[in-house]
C-alpha cells in the first residue's frame, strides 16, 4: 500500500532531518569536472571516482584539452571503473560538444545538457541543482530503492514517476536536500540488503 502524499512528506523530511548537512561525494572544481564526475558514478561508487578524477582533470582540464585526447588516452586514466571504454568515448564526445556547441561552458538548461553524449536525464538533474542551483531532482538508485521500500512509491514506479511524484510532494527548494539527504541514508541505513530503518521510528510517527 502507497503511503499518501501527507504521510510520504513526512518520511522524507525525516531523511532529511537525518542528514541536515549531507554535501555531495564527487569531488569537482567547475561545471565541466562536474559533469564528467557524474558521467563516470554511473554503475560505480562516487568513491571510486573520486579516485581517478584527480589526475584525469590535472591531464585534461579543459574540454579543449579532452576534446582533442584520444579515447585511449582517456580509457588510461578511468581503467578501474566499470564501462571505462565505453565512458572514455562518451567523455570524449561530451567535450567536443562543450566546445564546438557551447564555447566549451557547460550549459545550464535540461534540454542542452541532456544533449550532451552521456548525460541522461539524472546526470542533467544532478549538474543543475548541484552545480547551478537550479531546482531539481535526481533519482539515482538510492533514491529509487528508498522511496520503493518505504512505500513512497508503487514497486513498479519508473525513475521518471519516482522524480515527478516525489517533486510533487516536496517545495523545489527541499528537492536537493532530499536528494543528497538520500544518498546518505541509502548509504548508511536504507541498505539494499538487511536495511535499519526500524531503528528510527521517527520515520513511522506519522502526523495525525
Amino acid at each position: 500500500m502507497v503511503l499518501s502524499k501527507k504521510r510520504a512528506r513526512h518520511v522524507l523530511e525525516e531523511i532529511i532531518a537525518l542528514f541536515p548537512d549531507a554535501e555531495p561525494s564527487l569531488d569537482f572544481k567547475n561545471h565541466f569536472e562536474l559533469v564528467i564526475a557524474v558521467l563516470l558514478s554511473a554503475q560505480t561508487t562516487d568513491k571510486a571516482v573520486n579516485q581517478v578524477t584527480p589526475a584525469l582533470f590535472e591531464a585534461f582540464p579543459t574540454p579543449e584539452e579532452m576534446a582533442v585526447a584520444s579515447e585511449s588516452d582517456l580509457a588510461q586514466y578511468i581503467s578501474r571503473l566499470g564501462l571505462y571504454r565505453n565512458k572514455a568515448k562518451f567523455m570524449k564526445k561530451c567535450a567536443q560538444q562543450l566546445v564546438n556547441d557551447f564555447g566549451g561552458v557547460v550549459p545550464q538548461t535540461r534540454q542542452e545538457l541532456e544533449s550532451l553524449a552521456g548525460v541522461g536525464r539524472k546526470t542533467a538533474n544532478v549538474v543543475m541543482s548541484v552545480g547551478f542551483g537550479i531546482p531539481a531532482f535526481a533519482v539515482d538508485t538510492h533514491v529509487e530503492r528508498i522511496c520503493k521500500h518505504h512505500d513512497i512509491v508503487k514497486k513498479s514506479a519508473t525513475p521518471r514517476e519516482v522524480e515527478d511524484y516525489v517533486c510533487s510532494i516536496l517545495p523545489p527548494e527541499k528537492w536537493l536536500a532530499a536528494h543528497q539527504a538520500m544518498i546518505y541514508f541509502g548509504r548508511a541505513i536504507c541498505h539494499p540488503k538487511n536495511p535499519e530503518c526500524h531503528e528510527y521510528p521517527q520515520l513511522y510517527n506519522f502526523p495525525k
